[in-house]
């Protein structure tokens, strides 16, 4: 625990200007980032008597063992910094508020030649207009259920798109009238568009324009004595008005708004959030985050509107934010709204009338959603701090593991060896530390020696950190420490600065490192952990055949008693890592089997190995073509040409495609269907999992 004096700046060193700090501590890991109006009135609070700190600004200021600042020109722009850093370095004693999972939104797909609607959740693509977010998904599929009665905007994904144009068959939902079937030419791509059009302006609140036109048709409809459209249209007109039924009105005026309450107490503090288009909820979400310091509740609406707005652009940022308290100070906070949307954003407190009842009941969700979260967290957090207290008593640790990594190795009887490492952080998943690896020290099944690699390569670049040898060249440590690169050409290890001080993925040492395996596993951790001389560092492995926990040095397993709370632990973490390798296994097995020939070409890239494919019909064809006739594809010079006629020439003929429900040897004259990356017939045979069990 540092003492802050120790790193205090000397009188007049901070400047009485805007801008925004950092404390790190002594790994210089980002731990806490702030603005202020003025730095050096600022920083001066955290330099005072211990005593008179919050306890868990204490906490910071004591973890903390240096501080440094940066100075802008406005506070605006400290806003924005602010934003930035947080984001990006994710200090450990920053206001962040957290959810238990990502809100799903209602997406149409406008960037495509025949939009799709669909439920999407995560970052938000270009192209794509969004409408939500829900609470539930099942909420979005009823929705459109309903809507597509009047709107059969195509809601398929591509693989099934692909197949129905192919067979000239549509699905079942063009066969009943809920999809206008552009996959078989029932609707052209501009009448599509025009539709997917029609179905976003009724999702964002223009609805009276097509009710009215409904009613009209029906009407007239029913004057010409077609009574069946009429009634079609009469059903239609029903699902609409159910569909907004869904989101009842709540505000007369029409208005789009998002209201934010806050409920707080000394430790924590939940956020609620309704987002409010066309004067109609169309959303809800809530966050629950620490209280970090001493913050008031303006502080915490400021840190929300940075996380809801942050990402957000144009008329994702409503014209009104009603809040419970004002930030201060709040024209920053109003300029930089107005920034992200493009036009003046209207912060303020509601009064009066429906505004303010509408936020006393986002206020009574806020106030809920703490009292639920704080039942659940007491539970867990007594659960998992006499889980840590279980594994320190049972091995022997002189203090609860904060960190623990786990490890494992997969692979498929000796191929696509790989090997996990998946974080706990005070019992919790740290998924954003989760590395995986390619073993390439040597070929074949070796489970001992591949988890010796692992390990030294990990707690090598370890000790790269500690002794702080500054930037990391990729071509030298491929040659030293045999690192290597992840199947999509994404280095495993980037690039490591010792100054930074953003989030990386080697530079912090576990209390315990536990192994999946049993005594041989353990042995060679612990040997590589002896050959760099790391001796602070526990070790452990859990066999999964009896669920026994194996310590080095010792014949004899510890047993946990299998109500404990620390064994569960153990096993969810070992679990985790055999998930996390497994996948990865997979993912390199499945790459491999879709190898072909043409992947291997020099200078061939994705697009143009299509184009070959798609002109050709297969590669059986491409392999029989001459040199001019690969010519005539677009973008394929003489030189390529040859050169793709030499690696045909030297690959041998793919194995012909089989259809394993019926034994049909499937004709490579016809077009290929079964291609993979290349465009090579995926050779049938006996299921993976048949061919040899994965570990």
């Amino acid at each position: 625990m540092a003492d802050p004096s120790s790193y205090r700046p000397r009188p007049g060193e901070i400047p009485d200007s805007p801008g925004v700090y950092r404390f790190r501590d002594e790994h210089r890991r980002v731990i806490y980032v702030g603005k202020a109006k003025s730095l050096r009135q600022r920083l001066a609070n955290y330099f005072q008597d211990l005593a008179n700190l919050h306890p868990r600004t204490r906490t910071m200021v004591t973890t903390a063992a240096s501080v440094e600042w940066t100075v802008v020109s406005t506070e605006v722009e400290a806003l924005q910094l602010e934003y930035s850093w947080i984001k990006e370095y994710d200090p450990r004693f920053n206001v962040k508020y957290r959810d238990d999972k990502s809100y799903p939104y209602l997406a149409v797909t406008m960037n495509e030649e025949f939009p799709r609607v669909q439920v999407m959740r995560g970052h938000k693509k270009k192209g794509v207009r969004y409408f939500g977010p829900y609470g539930h998904a099942w909420a979005i599929r009823d929705t459109v259920d309903l809507l597509l009665r009047v709107f059969p905007v195509r809601t398929c994904s591509a693989g099934v798109f692909k197949n129905a144009a192919r067979t000239g068959r549509p699905c079942l939902l063009g066969y009943i009238g809920k999809c206008s079937a552009p996959c078989v030419g029932r609707i052209g791509p501009e009448d599509h568009q025009d539709l997917a059009e029609e179905f976003c302006d009724f999702m964002a609140g223009r609805t009276g324009t097509y009710l009215r036109r409904l009613e009209k048709q029906m009407m007239e409809a029913a004057e010409e004595m077609e009574y069946e459209r009429a009634a079609r249209l009469r059903d239609d007109i029903e699902a609409l008005k159910k569909a907004m039924e869904k989101n009842a009105v709540v505000l007369a005026d029409a208005t789009d708004a998002d209201l934010i309450a806050v409920a707080e107490d000394e430790l924590e503090a939940a956020v609620q959030i309704f987002h409010v288009r066309g004067g109609r909820v169309r959303g809800q979400r809530g966050w629950v985050t620490d209280k970090v310091e001493e913050i008031t509740t303006g502080a915490l609406v400021e840190h929300a509107l940075q996380q809801l707005y942050g990402e957000e652009t144009g008329d994702a940022v409503p014209k009104e934010v009603l809040v419970p308290a004002l930030p201060e100070p709040v024209e920053p906070v109003q300029e930089w709204l107005a920034g992200r949307r493009g036009a003046n954003v209207s912060l303020r407190i509601p009064q009066r009338g429906d505004k303010k009842a509408l936020m006393e009941t986002v206020q009574r969700n806020a106030q809920q959603a703490l009292a639920l979260h704080k039942t659940k967290r007491a539970s867990d957090l007594t659960t998992r701090s006499r889980a840590l207290e279980e594994i320190a008593e049972a091995l022997d640790l002189d203090s609860a593991p904060l960190r623990i990594e786990c490890y494992d190795i997969s692979h498929l009887q000796g191929d696509d060896v790989v090997a996990s490492m998946v974080v706990l952080e005070d019992g919790l998943q740290r998924k954003g530390e989760y590395r995986r690896f390619q073993i390439k020290g040597f070929a074949g099944q070796d489970d001992v020696r591949s988890m010796h690699e692992v390990i030294t390569r990990r707690f090598r670049r370890y000790l790269a950190e500690k002794e702080k040898t500054g930037e990391w060249a990729d071509g030298e440590e491929t040659a030293t420490n045999g690192e290597s690169a992840l199947p999509d050409g994404e280095p495993l290890t980037s690039s490591l600065k010792d100054d930074d001080g953003r989030p990386r993925k080697f530079a912090y040492p576990p209390q315990l490192v536990v192994v999946d395996g049993g005594q041989p596993q353990v042995a060679a951790a612990r040997r590589a952990l002896d050959e760099l001389g790391i001796d602070d560092i526990a070790v452990c492995g859990l066999a999964k055949r009896l669920e026994e926990v194996w310590v080095p040095g010792e014949d004899d397993p510890v047993v946990l008693p299998r109500t404990s709370e620390g064994l569960y632990l153990l096993q969810r973490v070992r679990d985790e890592a055999h998930r996390f390798a497994i996948t990865y296994q997979r993912t390199k097995r499945a790459k491999r089997f879709r190898a072909g020939p043409l992947d291997d070409v020099p200078g061939l890239g994705e697009t143009r190995r299509q184009a070959l494919i798609k002109h050709f019909g297969s590669v059986k064809r491409l392999r029989s073509a001459t040199i001019e006739q690969i010519q005539e594809v677009p973008g394929i010079g003489r030189k390529t040409a040859e050169t793709i006629a030499a690696a045909l020439a030297q690959a041998a003929p793919a194995a012909p495609a089989v259809n394993t429900a019926t034994g049909e040897i499937i004709d490579d004259e016809e077009p290929d269907t079964t291609a993979g990356s290349s465009g090579e017939p995926v050779t049938a045979g006996l299921p993976d999992e048949r061919r040899g069990q994965e570990t």
